[in-house]
């Protein structure tokens, strides 16, 4: 059983293969939610990762959705406008690297498939009939519906963001494994359309005092507690009091607006300059 974020992160994925395994053999093209709402049907989130971005998804569905980009720069899936589906590749994938562990360490180290595996006459993935299967799609789909739109949103940004960062690598440039500490910014500001609602001179002004955050030194995260009015709000997150850098809806650079549909009262908004992810409570 996964027990660390990453292995849960891992299984996941490995799930994902699977479910594109059993569509394709059924002759179906599902959209991105349906692929990731079973595979969080089978690797639950944890408390921290069903916390609900500023888009409207559980911080985990932006994780998962990121991470399926390597299964697209492993040949072994593809995501189209009509749905996500496996590849002859990702076949010989699920053959070659059958467990969760051998997958991942596949994936992680780009090891060939070895030349003998055939793509597979049958699915590799012995589908269990009976109630509990059926069950099991039917809650996979309705949590679908919810997220389906905008997990596609994040799927095409999620893919531009690797295409930036493949083109910003050294050609063999390779990665130790090793996480290097995040630079935090001087000063992040949640700047919108609140602006003068928190004492600001103007809205949409990231220099100004009223609308910058506070750095939690133990975590690392940013936050700010704002006492607003009821009403649907827009905002980006600004860093170092100018547009030069700031980020939207799921974390993406110069992306949509993030949105906060408030009852009225206090709400504590905190960002992650680390995934870039924004959160409410």
């Amino acid at each position: 059983m996964a027990k660390n974020a990453s292995e849960k992160l891992d299984a996941r994925l490995k799930a994902v293969l699977d479910g594109l395994a059993e569509a394709r053999w059924a002759g179906e093209n599902p959209n991105a939610g349906t692929v990731l709402a079973q595979a969080v049907e089978l690797v639950p989130f944890d408390e921290n990762e069903a916390t609900l971005l500023s888009g409207g998804i559980p911080r985990g569905h932006k994780a998962l959705t990121t991470a399926t980009a390597k299964l697209v720069k492993a040949g072994w899936m593809v995501k189209g406008r009509s749905g996500w589906s496996i590849t002859d590749e990702g076949l010989r994938a699920l053959v070659a690297f059958p467990t969760v562990d051998t997958l991942a360490q596949a994936l992680a180290e780009g090891t060939p498939i070895p030349a003998g595996v055939a793509v597979p006459a049958e699915s590799p993935v012995k589908k269990k009939a009976g109630k509990k299967s059926t069950a099991r799609r039917t809650a996979a789909q309705k949590v679908a519906e919810k997220v389906g739109e905008a997990a596609e949103v994040v799927a095409e940004a999620a893919e531009a963001l690797v295409a930036e960062e493949a083109a910003a690598t050294p050609h063999g440039a390779e990665s130790n494994g090793a996480e290097a500490p995040v630079a935090q910014p001087g000063s992040v500001a949640i700047a919108g359309d609140f602006g003068a609602a928190l004492g600001g001179e103007a809205d949409w002004e990231p220099s100004l005092d009223a609308v910058q955050m506070g750095l939690d030194p133990a975590t690392s995260l940013w936050r700010r507690t704002v006492d607003l009015p009821a009403g649907t709000y827009s905002f980006k997150i600004a860093i170092n009091r100018s547009w030069d850098e700031n980020y939207g809806a799921f974390g993406f650079p110069n992306g949509a607006n993030h949105e906060l549909k408030h009852d009225g009262g206090p709400v504590t908004i905190e960002y992650n300059h680390a995934t870039k992810d924004v959160a409410f409570s």
